[in-house]
């Protein structure tokens, strides 16, 4: 450890403490998760349905798309209403007019006021109640069994291709009988039923509901709990305290940095010849691009459903590429080509710190990986369309077609042949860094970081095999997180850093000492915030209020770090006029540069834009998420995926000249489309959803009437501007690469070593 004790000893400490309040409170979610009732039973004590039956309906939910089609707990696609909140609306609406008309003979909107708000003291009463026994039988009266029949109808037929509902399919872009088989359809409906019973029903001995009063419903009193409120200016508070000490901090360690070392007269990279495994990762960079093309296109493709939600310009397509398929796609495939980015730029890392060499069988792995990923990419893809085709056998559906959760969508088959997959590439990794840890002499401790980040990476996504195909919600949420949040924006952050600070120091542009300090310090910030900030995306998960606390407390300070990330920017800019060879690293130091600023904003601006438990509470499952979605996996990891992909094409080909106009195109393309993209459509659009959601409540924000708005209509059909210039930058992107690997461009004069140079 030597001088960086202090900075290793805050790492260790920050990482007991996190993960402490992570499993502590993870099992607090198994705990107090909502309970599934055994049996949901009539007055007459006539069984409606039971526990395996609500479960049977979860998994026949899976089989659509899930999550890829509208959401549950606010969770998913944003095209189709929130099954959770339209459901509670629904039930009811319809109670309301069974009372009125039971007991006023006419209908409730005929009702004088003092009559209306009879009822709905009677309704608020019954739906927060909590009517499950010791036995665990959901008994409901007389009223809410008709008021439930009356909804599972209107789904029923939603689900089958009823003539009478085929506008509003096409409204929520659902293909016609998107679950043909009838009894899985009266499942789904249980399930649907169970998930707005929880956000109706109220915790015993609590004022606050299992899904802390979410969503927004006025008729039964759903509105945020005092504990939202005092934990939403809790973190407003941690946000400023949290910028307030790194700025103090700042001003006091920078005293203490080191003036930049001299940079060698040519890049040191080029002094070591390429490996036989360097040189096989050639196919990683074109299956990067092609997977990008892949999703950019299909993306276009799917955000076309938004306004015509059956058809591509006139042509009725969803019988074979439904939306919920295409946004899978569209989701999965960005996760595919940014993770081949990071394991790319690893594998060409592994032989450089290994001194420049391979071990042995380096490039046997290499090949076996890259087609190990080629296999889950076609194989995942194939059973999401068989699936939501309705094709695969049920029992299949899990383990072959497709999960129903969004970012884990891949069938479990799938998910173990990627999770074997990383944990090759984490073999292949160590094979490269142990036995440069174990030579004797030399500062060890950037390499001991990023070896630790590799295994993390490594090892993480385990965490997504944890949950199964009937798993409580609330328990597969806690874990889904655990891989999106935890695994994507914590490990993978630390990574990139690492990965980072030892290219830019093996290069000479900074000093060991200072690249090392800085990945410390970087690593521990990102954990402080990232580990516990997870529980920010499960307030309303069927959680209890300490969930909220540490959430909202700790995910606040994930923004800490990325308020100064403008001077990130500017110091990887600098690095750009260190020497005269750094010209030829120009287009991914820019992509750093990019991912910079769209860490400050996408991540941190629009990331805290939605996440004090107040905010969530209104726009949670609105536009505002794929705005911070976009601009956060798009913006940073994807600029990260591509400028790594540059960065080694730049060393795979260190002759190739990178064309300036196609280049130009690629970077302004996807930074203009992006921004394009997020504040003429999806922002607006989102700030819109927000006012309806707090004024009506979230079924409205999300409803048909509200959603098919001429203005909402135009403002989605704008997005077309963003995307096709967006689609520009990615062609250009993809082609620069392409040619490069084809070599196919003007090659750069190879300059003679001087005499003496250093070749490391």
């Amino acid at each position: 450890m030597g001088s960086y004790k202090k900075l290793w000893f805050t790492l260790i400490g920050v990482l007991i403490v996190t993960f402490s309040l992570l499993g502590y409170y993870g099992t607090e979610v198994y705990r107090q998760a909502p309970p599934i009732p055994a049996q949901v039973s009539a007055p007459d004590g006539k069984v409606l349905f039971d526990r395996e039956g609500i479960l049977d309906g979860q998994t026949a939910w899976q089989s659509v798309g899930g999550m890829q089609l509208g959401s549950i707990w606010g969770h998913g696609a944003y095209q189709a209403p929130d099954w959770t909140a339209d459901w509670l609306h629904r039930e009811l609406t319809a109670w309301l007019e069974l009372a009125a008309q039971q007991l006023h003979g006419k209908a409730y909107a005929a009702l004088d006021g003092p009559a209306q708000a009879a009822l709905r003291e009677q309704l608020k009463a019954e739906y927060r109640g909590n009517r499950v026994d010791q036995a665990q039988v959901l008994k409901l009266s007389a009223r809410r069994v008709q008021a439930i029949a009356q909804t599972a109808d209107y789904y029923d037929k939603l689900f089958s291709d009823a003539p009478s509902l085929q506008k509003s399919r096409e409204h929520f872009a659902m293909k016609e009988n998107t679950l043909p088989n009838a009894e899985r359809r009266r499942q789904m409906t249980q399930f649907f039923f169970w998930t707005a019973w929880a956000a109706a029903t109220e915790r015993p001995g609590q004022k606050v509901t299992y899904t802390n009063n979410w969503p927004h419903e006025p008729l039964i009193g759903n509105r945020p709990s005092s504990e939202n409120i005092v934990w939403s200016i809790a973190s407003i508070v941690v946000l400023l305290a949290g910028v307030g000490f790194l700025v103090w901090a700042w001003a006091f360690l920078r005293k203490h940095d080191e003036p930049l070392p001299a940079p060698a007269a040519r890049d040191p990279l080029t002094a070591f010849a390429l490996t036989p495994s360097q040189r096989g990762l050639g196919k990683y960079l074109f299956l990067v691009v092609a997977l990008f093309i892949f999703q950019v296109f299909i993306g276009g493709f799917t955000a076309h459903y938004t306004v015509e939600g059956q058809q591509f310009y006139g042509l009725d397509v969803s019988r074979w590429f439904p939306y919920a398929l295409t946004r899978t796609w569209h989701i999965q495939a960005a996760l595919f080509w940014i993770a081949t980015g990071f394991l790319a730029a690893g594998l060409f890392l592994a032989p450089l710190i290994n001194g420049g060499k391979d071990p042995k069988f380096q490039k046997i792995g290499v090949d076996v990986l890259f087609w190990a990923l080629v296999a889950v990419v076609v194989g995942s893809f194939t059973g999401n369309y068989l699936a939501i085709a309705q094709v695969m056998p049920p029992e299949w559906n899990f383990w072959l077609g497709h999960q129903g959760y969004e970012y884990v969508d891949l069938g479990r088959l799938w998910q173990i042949g990627k999770f074997t997959g990383i944990l090759l590439w984490l073999v292949l990794m160590l094979r490269g860094v142990i036995p440069a840890l174990l030579k004797k002499g030399g500062d060890k401790n950037l390499l001991a970081l990023l070896t630790a980040s590799v295994g993390a990476i490594g090892l993480f996504y385990g965490a997504g095999l944890f949950y199964g195909e009937r798993t409580h919600l609330s328990v597969m949420e806690y874990w889904r997180w655990w891989v999106v949040h935890l695994w994507v924006e914590g490990f993978f952050e630390v990574f990139a850093t690492t990965a980072l600070a030892f290219i830019f120091s093996t290069l000479g542009l900074v000093s060991l000492r200072m690249a090392t300090a800085a990945s410390l310090a970087s690593a521990s910030l990102f954990m402080l915030g990232g580990i516990p900030g997870t529980f920010h995306h499960m307030y309303f998960a069927g959680t209890t209020t300490p969930v909220m606390a540490v959430g909202a407390s700790f995910s606040a300070l994930e923004v800490v770090p990325l308020i100064v990330l403008g001077h990130e920017a500017w110091e990887n800019w600098r690095l750009k006029a260190r020497a005269a060879w750094m010209e030829n690293l120009k287009w991914p130091m820019m992509c750093f540069v990019a991912v910079a600023f769209w860490n400050m904003l996408g991540a941190g601006v629009f990331g805290f834009m939605i996440n004090p438990p107040m905010s969530l509470y209104y726009i949670q499952g609105l536009n505002t998420t794929p705005v911070h979605a976009h601009a956060a996996l798009f913006g940073v990891y994807g600029f990260l995926a591509l400028g790594f992909t540059l960065l080694v094409l730049r060393y795979l080909r260190p002759d190739h000249v990178f064309s300036a106009p196609l280049m130009k195109t690629a970077f302004w393309g996807l930074n203009a489309g992006l921004v394009l993209m997020i504040f003429t459509s999806l922002l607006p659009i989102g700030i819109i959803q927000f006012h309806a959601s707090v004024s009506e409540g979230l079924w409205y924000a999300r409803s048909e009437e509200f959603m098919q708005q001429p203005l909402l209509q135009n403002l989605r059909w704008i997005r077309t501007f963003g995307d096709v210039v967006f689609i520009v930058g990615a062609i250009a992107m993809a082609l620069q690469v392409v040619l490069g690997l084809l070599n196919k461009a003007p090659r750069l004069p190879q300059p003679e070593p001087r005499l003496g140079e250093a070749r490391a």
